[in-house]
Protein backbone atom coordinates (compact mmCIF):
# COMPACT_ATOMS: atom_id res chain seq x y z
CA UNK A 1 0.00 0.00 0.00
CA UNK A 2 1.24 3.47 -0.88
CA UNK A 3 1.93 5.49 2.29
CA UNK A 4 -0.30 8.27 0.93
CA UNK A 5 -3.25 5.86 1.27
CA UNK A 6 -2.61 5.20 4.98
CA UNK A 7 -4.95 6.77 7.52
CA UNK A 8 -3.98 10.06 9.09
CA UNK A 9 -2.70 8.51 12.32
CA UNK A 10 -0.33 6.11 10.56
CA UNK A 11 0.93 8.87 8.29
CA UNK A 12 1.49 11.14 11.28
CA UNK A 13 3.38 8.36 13.07
CA UNK A 14 5.72 8.04 10.09
CA UNK A 15 6.09 11.82 9.95
CA UNK A 16 7.13 12.17 13.59
CA UNK A 17 9.65 9.32 13.26
CA UNK A 18 11.30 11.06 10.32
CA UNK A 19 11.05 14.71 11.27
CA UNK A 20 10.53 14.99 15.04
CA UNK A 21 10.96 11.72 16.99
CA UNK A 22 8.66 12.16 19.97
CA UNK A 23 10.55 9.94 22.41
CA UNK A 24 14.00 11.44 21.98
CA UNK A 25 12.71 15.01 21.78
CA UNK A 26 10.40 14.41 24.72
CA UNK A 27 13.27 13.30 26.96
CA UNK A 28 15.42 16.19 25.78
CA UNK A 29 12.71 18.80 26.36
CA UNK A 30 11.87 17.42 29.82
CA UNK A 31 15.55 17.69 30.76
CA UNK A 32 15.69 21.18 29.25
CA UNK A 33 12.66 22.32 31.27
CA UNK A 34 13.64 20.67 34.55
CA UNK A 35 17.17 22.09 34.38
CA UNK A 36 15.97 25.61 33.54
CA UNK A 37 13.51 25.62 36.44
CA UNK A 38 16.18 24.21 38.74
CA UNK A 39 18.78 26.81 37.77
CA UNK A 40 16.35 29.62 38.57
CA UNK A 41 15.72 28.03 41.98
CA UNK A 42 19.44 27.86 42.73
CA UNK A 43 19.74 31.54 41.89
CA UNK A 44 16.94 32.35 44.32
CA UNK A 45 18.03 29.86 46.98
CA UNK A 46 14.48 28.50 47.10
CA UNK A 47 13.87 24.81 46.48
CA UNK A 48 10.12 24.36 46.78
CA UNK A 49 9.40 22.49 43.57
CA UNK A 50 6.08 22.52 41.71
CA UNK A 51 5.92 19.29 39.75
CA UNK A 52 2.63 20.40 38.21
CA UNK A 53 4.37 23.47 36.76
CA UNK A 54 7.19 21.20 35.55
CA UNK A 55 4.84 18.81 33.73
CA UNK A 56 2.72 21.55 32.12
CA UNK A 57 5.84 23.56 31.32
CA UNK A 58 7.55 20.55 29.72
CA UNK A 59 4.45 19.85 27.61
CA UNK A 60 4.36 23.50 26.54
CA UNK A 61 8.09 23.46 25.70
CA UNK A 62 7.63 20.27 23.70
CA UNK A 63 4.91 22.09 21.78
CA UNK A 64 7.27 25.01 21.11
CA UNK A 65 9.94 22.78 19.60
CA UNK A 66 7.39 20.85 17.57
CA UNK A 67 6.02 24.14 16.26
CA UNK A 68 9.54 25.10 15.16
CA UNK A 69 9.68 21.93 13.08
CA UNK A 70 6.23 22.55 11.59
CA UNK A 71 7.01 26.17 10.77
CA UNK A 72 10.21 25.01 9.05
CA UNK A 73 8.15 22.82 6.74
CA UNK A 74 6.46 25.96 5.40
CA UNK A 75 9.60 28.08 5.43
CA UNK A 76 11.63 25.49 3.52
CA UNK A 77 8.82 24.32 1.24
CA UNK A 78 10.28 25.73 -1.97
CA UNK A 79 13.78 24.36 -1.37
CA UNK A 80 12.46 20.98 -0.19
CA UNK A 81 10.31 20.58 -3.28
CA UNK A 82 13.25 21.44 -5.52
CA UNK A 83 16.18 19.74 -3.80
CA UNK A 84 14.78 17.32 -1.18
CA UNK A 85 11.71 15.59 -2.69
CA UNK A 86 12.31 12.60 -0.41
CA UNK A 87 11.12 14.53 2.64
CA UNK A 88 7.68 13.95 4.14
CA UNK A 89 5.85 17.00 2.80
CA UNK A 90 7.09 17.14 -0.81
CA UNK A 91 6.57 13.39 -1.29
CA UNK A 92 2.98 13.75 -0.09
CA UNK A 93 3.06 11.91 3.25
CA UNK A 94 1.38 14.90 4.93
CA UNK A 95 -0.19 18.01 3.49
CA UNK A 96 0.22 21.65 4.41
CA UNK A 97 -3.47 21.73 5.30
CA UNK A 98 -2.88 18.99 7.87
CA UNK A 99 0.16 20.78 9.25
CA UNK A 100 -1.80 24.03 9.64
CA UNK A 101 -4.46 22.14 11.58
CA UNK A 102 -1.74 20.63 13.77
CA UNK A 103 -0.22 24.07 14.45
CA UNK A 104 -3.59 25.46 15.55
CA UNK A 105 -4.20 22.37 17.72
CA UNK A 106 -0.83 22.68 19.49
CA UNK A 107 -1.26 26.41 20.19
CA UNK A 108 -4.79 25.88 21.54
CA UNK A 109 -3.62 22.99 23.73
CA UNK A 110 -0.73 25.06 25.10
CA UNK A 111 -2.96 28.02 25.83
CA UNK A 112 -5.64 25.95 27.56
CA UNK A 113 -3.14 24.02 29.71
CA UNK A 114 -1.38 27.19 30.82
CA UNK A 115 -4.67 29.00 31.47
CA UNK A 116 -6.04 26.18 33.63
CA UNK A 117 -2.95 25.06 35.56
CA UNK A 118 -0.37 27.89 35.53
CA UNK A 119 -2.25 31.08 34.49
CA UNK A 120 0.63 33.30 35.63
CA UNK A 121 2.62 31.95 32.68
CA UNK A 122 0.13 33.01 30.02
CA UNK A 123 1.82 36.32 29.19
CA UNK A 124 5.23 34.69 28.68
CA UNK A 125 3.65 31.84 26.69
CA UNK A 126 2.08 34.48 24.44
CA UNK A 127 5.37 36.32 23.97
CA UNK A 128 7.08 33.13 22.83
CA UNK A 129 4.29 32.35 20.36
CA UNK A 130 4.49 35.88 18.91
CA UNK A 131 8.26 35.61 18.47
CA UNK A 132 7.91 32.23 16.79
CA UNK A 133 5.33 33.55 14.31
CA UNK A 134 7.58 36.49 13.44
CA UNK A 135 10.52 34.11 13.05
CA UNK A 136 8.40 31.87 10.83
CA UNK A 137 7.96 34.91 8.57
CA UNK A 138 11.75 35.35 8.71
CA UNK A 139 11.26 38.73 10.39
CA UNK A 140 9.77 40.02 7.12
CA UNK A 141 13.27 40.36 5.60
CA UNK A 142 13.66 36.86 4.16
CA UNK A 143 15.81 37.78 1.18
CA UNK A 144 18.15 39.94 3.27
CA UNK A 145 18.59 37.23 5.89
CA UNK A 146 19.37 34.65 3.22
CA UNK A 147 22.20 36.89 2.02
CA UNK A 148 23.58 37.35 5.55
CA UNK A 149 24.02 33.91 7.13
CA UNK A 150 25.35 35.20 10.45
CA UNK A 151 22.36 37.51 10.91
CA UNK A 152 20.12 34.58 9.94
CA UNK A 153 21.81 32.35 12.51
CA UNK A 154 21.61 34.91 15.32
CA UNK A 155 17.98 35.89 14.68
CA UNK A 156 16.79 32.29 14.54
CA UNK A 157 18.83 31.03 17.51
CA UNK A 158 17.38 33.80 19.68
CA UNK A 159 14.31 31.57 19.93
CA UNK A 160 16.27 29.39 22.39
CA UNK A 161 16.62 32.00 25.17
CA UNK A 162 13.09 33.19 24.36
CA UNK A 163 11.81 29.68 25.14
CA UNK A 164 14.07 29.53 28.19
CA UNK A 165 12.53 32.79 29.38
CA UNK A 166 9.37 30.69 29.66
CA UNK A 167 10.98 27.60 31.24
CA UNK A 168 12.88 29.57 33.88
CA UNK A 169 9.73 31.65 34.41
CA UNK A 170 8.03 28.47 35.60
CA UNK A 171 10.00 29.25 38.76
CA UNK A 172 10.57 33.01 39.16
CA UNK A 173 7.43 34.24 37.39
CA UNK A 174 5.24 31.61 39.02
CA UNK A 175 6.57 32.85 42.37
CA UNK A 176 5.56 36.44 41.47
CA UNK A 177 9.20 37.58 41.40
CA UNK A 178 11.40 39.40 38.91
CA UNK A 179 14.36 37.95 37.04
CA UNK A 180 16.87 36.47 39.52
CA UNK A 181 20.38 37.94 39.47
CA UNK A 182 22.45 35.91 37.01
CA UNK A 183 19.59 34.57 34.90
CA UNK A 184 20.66 36.64 31.88
CA UNK A 185 23.94 34.68 31.82
CA UNK A 186 21.96 31.42 31.70
CA UNK A 187 19.96 32.78 28.76
CA UNK A 188 23.23 33.66 27.01
CA UNK A 189 24.38 30.05 27.53
CA UNK A 190 21.08 28.87 26.06
CA UNK A 191 21.61 31.03 22.97
CA UNK A 192 25.18 29.78 22.55
CA UNK A 193 24.06 26.17 22.93
CA UNK A 194 21.60 26.77 20.12
CA UNK A 195 24.45 28.07 17.95
CA UNK A 196 26.59 25.04 18.84
CA UNK A 197 23.79 22.74 17.67
CA UNK A 198 22.95 24.75 14.56
CA UNK A 199 26.51 25.01 13.28
CA UNK A 200 27.34 21.46 14.36
CA UNK A 201 24.51 19.94 12.34
CA UNK A 202 25.54 21.83 9.21
CA UNK A 203 29.18 20.81 8.93
CA UNK A 204 29.87 18.27 6.22
CA UNK A 205 32.78 16.84 4.28
CA UNK A 206 32.91 17.96 0.65
CA UNK A 207 31.63 14.66 -0.70
CA UNK A 208 28.53 14.86 1.53
CA UNK A 209 27.41 18.34 0.47
CA UNK A 210 24.00 18.47 -1.24
CA UNK A 211 22.87 20.83 -3.95
CA UNK A 212 20.56 23.46 -2.50
CA UNK A 213 21.60 22.77 1.11
CA UNK A 214 23.56 25.74 2.43
CA UNK A 215 25.82 24.30 5.12
CA UNK A 216 28.40 26.25 7.11
CA UNK A 217 31.15 24.06 5.69
CA UNK A 218 29.99 25.19 2.23
CA UNK A 219 29.90 28.86 3.28
CA UNK A 220 33.10 28.97 5.34
CA UNK A 221 34.97 25.90 4.16
CA UNK A 222 35.49 22.72 6.15
CA UNK A 223 38.32 24.19 8.25
CA UNK A 224 36.54 27.49 8.85
CA UNK A 225 33.31 25.82 9.95
CA UNK A 226 35.06 23.39 12.31
CA UNK A 227 37.18 26.15 13.87
CA UNK A 228 34.12 28.37 14.29
CA UNK A 229 32.28 25.53 16.01
CA UNK A 230 35.19 24.96 18.38
CA UNK A 231 35.34 28.68 19.20
CA UNK A 232 31.62 28.82 19.99
CA UNK A 233 31.98 25.67 22.09
CA UNK A 234 34.74 27.33 24.14
CA UNK A 235 32.81 30.59 24.53
CA UNK A 236 29.81 28.58 25.76
CA UNK A 237 32.11 26.89 28.27
CA UNK A 238 33.23 30.30 29.57
CA UNK A 239 29.69 31.59 30.03
CA UNK A 240 28.62 28.28 31.58
CA UNK A 241 31.26 28.75 34.26
CA UNK A 242 30.02 32.28 34.93
CA UNK A 243 26.51 30.84 35.26
CA UNK A 244 27.88 28.26 37.73
CA UNK A 245 29.40 31.08 39.79
CA UNK A 246 26.06 32.87 40.09
CA UNK A 247 24.33 29.63 41.14
CA UNK A 248 26.97 28.88 43.76
CA UNK A 249 28.21 25.65 42.17
CA UNK A 250 31.68 24.52 43.24
CA UNK A 251 34.92 23.28 41.72
CA UNK A 252 33.47 19.86 40.92
CA UNK A 253 31.15 21.38 38.31
CA UNK A 254 34.06 23.32 36.80
CA UNK A 255 36.15 20.14 36.57
CA UNK A 256 33.26 18.32 34.91
CA UNK A 257 32.84 21.10 32.35
CA UNK A 258 36.56 21.10 31.51
CA UNK A 259 36.59 17.34 30.89
CA UNK A 260 33.30 17.54 29.01
CA UNK A 261 34.64 20.33 26.78
CA UNK A 262 37.72 18.32 25.85
CA UNK A 263 35.70 15.20 25.04
CA UNK A 264 33.14 17.05 22.91
CA UNK A 265 35.87 18.87 20.97
CA UNK A 266 37.56 15.64 19.82
CA UNK A 267 35.52 14.99 16.61
CA UNK A 268 36.05 18.57 15.38
CA UNK A 269 39.78 18.37 16.07
CA UNK A 270 39.98 15.10 14.13
CA UNK A 271 37.86 16.58 11.31
CA UNK A 272 40.40 19.40 10.94
CA UNK A 273 42.99 16.76 10.03
CA UNK A 274 40.82 14.15 8.34
CA UNK A 275 38.06 15.78 6.29
CA UNK A 276 35.80 12.72 6.38
CA UNK A 277 32.03 12.72 6.73
CA UNK A 278 32.03 10.26 9.62
CA UNK A 279 33.83 12.84 11.76
CA UNK A 280 31.57 15.64 10.56
CA UNK A 281 28.57 13.54 11.63
CA UNK A 282 30.14 13.05 15.05
CA UNK A 283 30.41 16.83 15.46
CA UNK A 284 26.61 17.01 15.20
CA UNK A 285 26.28 14.17 17.72
CA UNK A 286 28.66 15.87 20.14
CA UNK A 287 26.78 19.16 19.76
CA UNK A 288 23.66 17.43 21.06
CA UNK A 289 25.54 15.67 23.86
CA UNK A 290 27.22 18.94 24.84
CA UNK A 291 23.90 20.77 25.08
CA UNK A 292 22.26 17.99 27.10
CA UNK A 293 25.23 17.77 29.46
CA UNK A 294 25.35 21.54 29.81
CA UNK A 295 21.75 21.79 30.94
CA UNK A 296 22.14 18.88 33.33
CA UNK A 297 25.26 20.38 34.90
CA UNK A 298 23.69 23.84 35.28
CA UNK A 299 20.49 22.72 36.93
CA UNK A 300 19.29 19.16 36.56
CA UNK A 301 22.05 17.22 38.34
CA UNK A 302 22.55 19.76 41.18
CA UNK A 303 18.79 19.71 41.82
CA UNK A 304 18.65 15.91 41.85
CA UNK A 305 21.58 15.88 44.31
CA UNK A 306 19.70 18.44 46.43
CA UNK A 307 16.64 16.17 46.44
CA UNK A 308 18.80 13.20 47.52
CA UNK A 309 20.46 15.16 50.32
CA UNK A 310 17.08 16.45 51.51
CA UNK A 311 15.62 12.94 51.48
CA UNK A 312 18.59 11.52 53.44
CA UNK A 313 18.33 14.41 55.90
CA UNK A 314 14.64 13.70 56.38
Amino acid sequence: MDEKDLNVFKRFWIYQKERFPFLSYGLMVFTFTFSAMSYSKFLRGSFEFSFLALIIGAMTSFGYFFLLRLFDEFKDAEDDAKYRPYRAVPRGLVSFKELRFLIILIILAQGILNFIFIPKMLWIWGLVIIYMFIMAKEFFVRDWLRLHPIAYLVSHMMVMPVIDFYTTGLDWNNANLGLPNGLIIFLVVTFLNGVVIEIGRKIRAKEAEETGVETYSYLWGEKGAALTWLCILFITFIFANIACFYAGFGKLTFAFLVIFLLICAIPALIFLKKREQKYAAKIETMAGIWTLGMYLSLGGIPMILHFIRSFNGF
